[in-house]
């Protein structure tokens, strides 16, 4: 996908994120579509529904996609991690966020073995899906035009996040 395609899609998919629009797959679609990996954490659904907010599992869960720069952690510029909202995994150092002024928080990379990915064919498109590698929970995708050092943007939903501070 070039640059002029990414932002037509970008655009279109703002569009969607202001009239409320989310994916549609349901949580048995997505563990369908996940890497048959045995996960550490593991609740049932009825278990994920009472842990998680509503948008976080529509997210987590079910695939979901916030609306972009709806999320705080947008703005999220302290030292710190970014860990899974499902399961409080680590996932992202603050040292690798940049603004890739797509409305979701971005990373030009991930902790060690704390992210997962998976192959996503949604809205007719081929890419690559992030999930939590201690829940399977979904967190975005991973697109390869983010900035050096790696050249990848991990594009998250900041609703599958959620932010600790580094201690002084």
């Amino acid at each position: 996908m070039n640059r002029r395609s990414f932002l037509n899609f970008a655009s279109l998919g703002a569009g969607l994120g202001v009239l409320g629009f989310r994916s549609v797959r349901s949580a048995a679609a997505l563990t369908k579509s996940l890497p048959a990996i045995h996960y550490a954490v593991v609740h049932t659904d009825a278990e994920w529904r009472r842990l998680l907010s509503p948008e976080a599992y529509a997210v987590l869960r079910e695939g979901g996609t916030e609306a972009p720069f709806s999320s705080p952690l947008l703005h999220e510029h302290r030292p710190g991690t970014f860990d899974c909202a499902g399961c409080a995994l680590p996932l992202y150092s603050s040292a690798t966020k940049y603004d890739s002024g797509t409305g979701w928080p971005s990373f030009w990379d991930h902790l060690p073995q704390a992210v997962a990915t998976s192959v996503d064919h949604s809205f007719g498109m081929t890419r690559t899906e992030v999930h939590c590698s201690r829940c399977g929970g979904h967190l975005g995708h991973l697109f390869h035009d983010g900035p050096r050092p790696t050249g990848l943007r991990y594009c998250m939903n900041g609703v599958a996040l959620a932010f600790t501070p580094e201690r002084s």
